[in-house]
C-alpha cells in the first residue's frame, strides 16, 4: 500500500502542482513571518545590549504611591547622590544622565529620525566614555551640541555648522562642536541623538539640577550584585532603586521582544488566513483525485486492502505532498523575511545590522504547519473513497449524493449560518469591549455554515446568471450545466475567493466609515482654523502658546494643557484651557448648564459626569499635583468625543499647580480663516520648527484618511497571499474538472464544437464560479463591516455606515478577472485534447 500510494504520487505530478503551490504559499508566509520577527527583534536586543555595556548598575528614582488625596510625586537624583554614589568602595565611574525628545532639522528644514526616535541627552564632562567623539570637542554651554556620526553624515553636518534643533517649542541654533559614535539602538534604527552639556541638558529638559538616571561601573574584581549591594547600602532605599546591567539587557530584551509579538500575531492572523483558504483547494484537490481513481480504489479493496489501508494510502500521498510543499515553503519564506526587512528600509525604518534568524522553531514549524493542514484536507476525501462499496465503485453508481446526504449537509449549514447572525446581532447590542469576543464568535459561526450552505446557494446564483450566459450560445449553456453539475466542487472553489473577498471588504467598509466618522466629528466640535501640535505627539513647550498669541492676525488661541490632580481619591486628568477663548475655538453640543469656563467653574464631558454621578451645579475637590486643593463648580455637561473630553478648567486657574506645564495642542482661531498665508505666518512665528505641526480641518483629515489607507494596503497587501490562493484552487479545479470531462468535451468536439467555444465554456465556467464567490464575500463583508460599526458606534456618536460602492465594484471586476486569468491554462489544454484519444478516454 505504501509502494501504491508512492506511485499516485509520482503518477499524478502535475495535477497535484497546484496543491504543493497552494500550502507553500501558506507555509512561505508562516515561515517569513517568524524569520522576519527573530530577525528584527534579535538585531534590536543585541543592538540594546551594546548600550549597557558601560553600565554595571543603574540608579534611579523611585515612584511614590498614590495615598488618599495626595498625589505621589517622583523624587529627582541630586547631585548630591552622584556624589554618595562616587564614594561606594566598588565604584570606578559614576555617570549623571540626563534624556528627552530633542528634534534635528536637516539642510532643508525637515525633522530627521522618526519623531519618537529622536533624542537628546548630556556628554558628562570633557571625555564620555559612552559616546566616543569622532571629530570636534566636547559641547561647552548652551550654544554648543554635539551630533552622532550617522545623522551627520545623512544630513551632510560637520564640526563649525549650524544646526537647528527644537526640544519642546521655539527652535535653538546652536554649532556642531563635534561628532560621535554611539551603539544606541534608536539611532541605529534611523533616529538622531543630539548631546549638551550636563547644565544645557538639565535646564532644556526640565531636570535643573537633577538627573533621570545614574549610571555607575564597577572596579575591576567587583561584580555587578556586589555594587549593587553596596550603593542600596549608601543610597537612601525610600528614594531610589538600583538594577544591574544585566537586567537591564534582559528586560530590555523581553520588552522588545514583547513588542514583536503584537506584529507577529498580526502577521501570522493573515498567514492562517492563507492556509485556511489553501486548505479548501487541498480538500477539493484530494476529493477529485479520489473521484477519479475510484476503481482503482475499488480493485484494492477487492483484492483484500481494508478501508482503513485505503485511507491510510491517500493520507501517505498528502504527506508527500505536504512535505515537499513544507519544504520549499521554509526556502520561500527565509527569502520572504529577508525581503521584510529590506523593505522597512524602503519606508525608511531601518532595522540595526544583523544576521538573518533561522531558528529550529520556524524549521519545525513550517514543516509541521505544510504536513497537517495537508493530511487534515485530505482525510475526509479518503475515508470517503474507503467507505464506499468495491462493487458499486467498480460499476460506478456511487456518483450521486444521497437525499438523505444533502439534506443532513444543508441542516447543518443553516443551523450554523441562523447561530452565526443571531450571536452577531446580539453582539450589536453590546458595549464596544463586551461584544468583540461573541462578534468574533458569530462570525467564525456564519463563515462555516454559509460554506456548507454554499452548494445549496450556487444554484440560484449561478441560475441567476443564465440570461447573461445564453448570449454567448452554446458555450454559456454548457458553463452553466458544468457549475451546477457538481455543487460541492463549485463551493469549495468559490469558498476559497469568498473569505479572501469578505475580510477585503469588511476591513474597506470599517475603515471608511471610521475615516468620515473621525473627519466629522473633528469638523463638528472644532471651531479654530488651525491646530499646532508636536510632530511626535509630545508635549510642547508653554512658549508655543504665548508665540502663537503674540502673532499677527491671531483673534482667539488656547493651549490645550494636562495635568494630573486626585478627586474623591481616585486619580483625575485635568485639561487646561483659556476659559475666554475655548467658547471661540469649540462647537461643543452642551446637555445640561452652561459652557462657562473660568475661575473656580468647570465643565464635563458627559461620559465623566455620569460616571461620577455630577451635573451641572454639583461641586468637588481637587487636590492638585502640588499638594494644594480647591473647591470647584460643575458649570454644565457637554458632549464628548474622541477630540475632545474629559474635565476642562481655566489655565489661570490650573497652572499655578503645575510644576512642569505640558500643552498637548494649541488651538488657534485667525481673522482671515484657514489659508495657506496664514498658516505660513503661523509656522515663521515658530521659528519654522520641523517637529512642530500647524494643520487646519483639511490637514486633519488628509492625516486621518492617510492613516486609514496606509492601514488598508497593508491589509490589502498581505490578503492578497489569500487572493492568490483562491487563484490557484480555481486553476486547479478547472483544470482537473478537465481532465475529468475529457470524453465529454471530445464528444462535444466530434459533434461540431470548434476549439475557441471549447476555450469559452471553460473561461464562462470559472467566471461564473469566481463571481458567484465575489458576490457572497461582498455580501458577507458588508454584513461584518456593519456589525463591527455598531460597536464602534456605541463609543463614536459620529459613526454612521459608508458603503464603499465604487471599492465593491472594483472588487467585483477583481473577482471576475481571477476567474478569466484562472482558466487561460485549464481552457487552452481543454481545446487542444485530441477529439479520438478523449473518446476513447474512460
Amino acid at each position: 500500500m505504501l509502494r501504491t500510494a508512492l506511485r499516485n504520487v509520482l503518477a499524478h505530478k502535475t495535477r497535484l502542482l497546484m496543491t504543493v503551490l497552494a500550502v507553500m504559499l501558506g507555509v512561505a508566509f508562516v515561515s517569513g513571518t517568524l524569520v522576519f520577527t527573530n530577525t528584527v527583534s534579535d538585531a534590536y536586543q543585541n543592538s540594546s545590549a551594546k548600550g549597557f555595556k558601560g553600565v554595571d548598575v543603574a540608579v534611579t528614582a523611585k515612584g511614590q504611591e498614590d495615598r488618599g488625596n495626595t498625589i505621589g510625586k517622583t523624587p529627582d537624583l541630586t547631585q548630591a547622590l552622584v556624589d554618595r554614589a562616587a564614594k561606594v568602595r566598588g565604584a570606578a565611574s559614576v555617570t549623571g544622565v540626563v534624556s528627552g525628545f530633542t528634534a534635528i532639522a536637516d539642510k532643508d528644514g525637515k525633522l530627521i529620525g522618526g519623531g519618537w526616535q529622536s533624542q537628546g541627552g548630556n556628554y558628562w564632562g570633557t571625555k564620555d566614555a559612552r559616546y566616543p567623539l569622532v571629530s570636534g570637542h566636547a559641547p561647552r554651554g548652551g550654544n554648543e551640541v554635539l551630533i552622532d556620526s550617522r545623522t551627520a553624515e545623512r544630513a551632510g553636518y560637520k564640526v563649525g555648522d549650524t544646526v537647528r534643533i527644537s526640544v519642546d517649542g521655539p527652535v535653538l541654533a546652536p554649532t556642531v562642536a563635534g561628532v560621535f559614535t554611539t551603539d544606541d539602538g534608536n539611532v541605529a534604527a534611523g533616529g538622531s541623538l543630539a548631546l549638551f552639556d550636563t547644565a544645557t541638558a538639565q535646564k532644556l529638559f526640565g531636570k535643573k539640577g537633577a538627573y533621570d538616571e545614574i549610571d555607575v561601573t564597577a572596579k575591576s574584581g567587583t561584580g555587578q550584585a556586589a555594587l549593587k549591594s553596596q550603593l542600596d547600602q549608601a543610597l537612601p532605599e525610600k528614594l531610589v532603586e538600583t538594577t544591574t546591567g544585566h537586567k537591564l539587557a534582559d528586560d530590555q530584551a523581553r520588552a522588545i521582544s514583547s513588542s514583536m509579538s503584537g506584529l507577529r500575531q498580526g502577521l501570522l492572523v493573515f498567514a492562517g488566513i492563507a492556509l485556511f483558504v489553501g486548505t479548501f483547494i487541498i480538500a477539493n484537490t484530494f476529493t477529485m483525485l479520489v473521484a477519479q481513481r475510484t476503481r482503482e480504489l475499488a480493485l484494492l479493496r477487492a483484492v483484500g486492502a481494508s478501508r482503513r489501508q485505503v485511507t491510510r494510502s491517500v493520507l501517505v500521498e498528502a504527506f508527500v505532498v505536504g512535505a515537499v510543499a513544507g519544504v520549499t515553503g521554509l526556502a520561500a519564506g527565509i527569502g520572504i523575511g529577508a525581503g521584510l526587512r529590506s523593505l522597512l528600509g524602503a519606508f525608511g525604518a531601518t532595522v540595526p545590522d544583523g544576521p538573518l534568524v533561522v531558528s529550529a522553531g520556524t524549521v519545525v514549524a513550517a514543516l509541521a504547519v505544510g504536513t497537517v493542514i495537508t493530511m487534515l484536507a485530505a482525510w475526509l476525501p479518503g475515508r470517503r473513497a474507503a467507505k464506499i462499496p468495491p462493487v458499486a465503485a467498480m460499476s460506478a453508481l456511487h456518483a450521486a449524493p444521497t437525499t438523505k446526504s444533502l439534506v443532513l449537509r444543508n441542516t447543518i449549514g443553516a443551523l450554523f449560518s441562523a447561530a452565526g447572525v443571531t450571536v452577531v446581532l446580539a453582539a450589536t447590542t453590546m458595549s464596544g469591549d463586551d461584544g468583540q469576543a461573541p462578534m468574533g464568535i458569530g462570525a467564525v459561526l456564519l463563515i462555516i455554515g454559509v460554506f456548507v450552505l454554499t452548494p445549496l446557494l450556487s444554484r440560484p446564483l449561478i441560475a441567476a446568471a443564465a440570461p447573461l450566459l445564453r448570449g454567448f450560445g452554446v458555450s454559456g449553456k454548457l458553463a452553466r450545466q458544468n457549475s451546477l453539475r457538481n455543487p460541492r466542487r463549485t463551493a469549495a472553489t468559490a469558498s476559497a475567493l469568498m473569505i479572501g473577498l469578505t475580510l477585503i471588504t469588511g476591513m474597506t467598509v470599517m475603515a471608511g466609515s471610521l475615516q468620515t466618522a473621525i473627519a466629522k466629528m473633528a469638523s463638528a466640535s472644532i471651531r479654530a482654523d488651525y491646530i499646532v501640535s508636536m510632530a511626535n505627539g509630545n508635549a510642547l513647550s508653554p512658549d508655543v502658546a504665548k508665540e502663537i498669541a503674540a502673532t499677527d492676525g491671531v483673534t482667539a488661541s488656547s493651549p490645550l494643557r494636562n495635568a494630573i490632580s486626585r478627586i474623591d481619591g481616585r486619580t483625575e486628568f485635568l485639561t487646561g484651557v483659556n476659559g475666554s477663548a475655548i467658547g471661540k475655538l469649540t462647537d461643543l453640543k452642551v446637555d445640561s448648564g452652561t459652557f462657562r469656563v473660568h475661575g473656580s467653574d468647570v465643565v464635563v464631558d458627559d461620559d465623566e459626569a455620569k460616571s461620577q454621578g455630577w451635573k451641572a451645579g454639583s461641586t468637588l475637590t481637587v487636590h492638585y499635583e502640588d499638594g494644594a486643593s480647591q473647591r470647584l463648580t460643575v458649570a454644565g455637561v457637554y458632549e464628548g468625543n474622541q477630540v475632545i473630553r474629559g474635565i476642562m478648567l481655566d489655565n489661570a486657574t490650573l497652572t499655578p499647580h503645575v510644576a512642569h506645564p505640558d500643552d498637548m495642542q494649541v488651538m488657534v482661531k485667525t481673522a482671515d480663516g484657514a489659508s495657506s498665508a496664514t498658516k505660513d505666518r503661523l509656522a515663521k512665528a515658530l521659528g519654522s520648527n520641523p517637529a512642530i505641526k500647524v494643520q487646519d480641518k483639511q490637514d486633519l483629515s488628509d492625516s486621518i484618511a492617510k492613516a486609514f489607507t496606509l492601514i488598508l494596503n497593508m491589509v490589502y497587501g498581505l490578503l492578497a497571499m489569500a487572493v492568490v490562493v483562491a487563484v490557484l484552487g480555481v486553476i486547479n479545479t478547472l483544470a482537473m474538472s478537465v481532465f475529468e470531462r475529457s470524453q465529454e468535451i471530445g464528444m462535444l468536439r466530434a459533434i461540431g464544437l470548434d476549439r475557441k467555444a471549447v476555450k469559452r465554456m471553460v473561461r464562462l465556467e470559472s467566471l461564473v464560479i469566481s463571481v458567484f464567490g465575489g458576490v457572497l464575500g461582498i455580501g458577507l463583508g458588508v454584513f461584518f463591516g456593519w456589525a463591527a460599526g455598531q460597536l464602534i458606534g456605541s463609543r463614536m456618536p459620529t459613526y454612521e455606515l459608508v458603503l464603499p460602492w465604487a471599492r465593491m465594484a472594483v472588487f467585483l471586476l477583481l473577482a471576475g478577472t481571477v476567474g478569466v486569468l484562472a482558466a487561460l491554462w485549464p481552457a487552452r489544454r481543454a481545446a487542444r485534447l485530441n477529439v479520438l484519444a478523449a473518446i476513447k478516454a474512460e
